[in-house]
């Protein structure tokens, strides 16, 4: 992911993405796999209220310092 091209994933936002929230829905996933959004500063609390309370939301982390491992 390059942070010079990610967009907010917000609906209709599309602000320079500054966090990147990594997210497991583990109905659907293994345990150790990491799905992403990413968020505008604007955002970044309200997307990880969506995640966080379906229990998927695993960690919010500023996008120059993300590593896919």
């Amino acid at each position: 992911m390059s942070d010079e091209t990610a967009v907010c994933s917000a609906k209709g936002c599309r602000e320079a993405a500054v966090w990147v929230l990594a997210w497991n829905n583990p109905k659907v996933h293994a345990p150790d796999r990491r799905k992403t959004w990413v968020a505008c500063e604007e955002h970044r609390e309200h997307l990880s209220q969506f995640l966080g309370v379906r229990g998927f939301l695993k960690d919010v982390v500023a996008l120059p310092e993300w590593s896919e491992g």
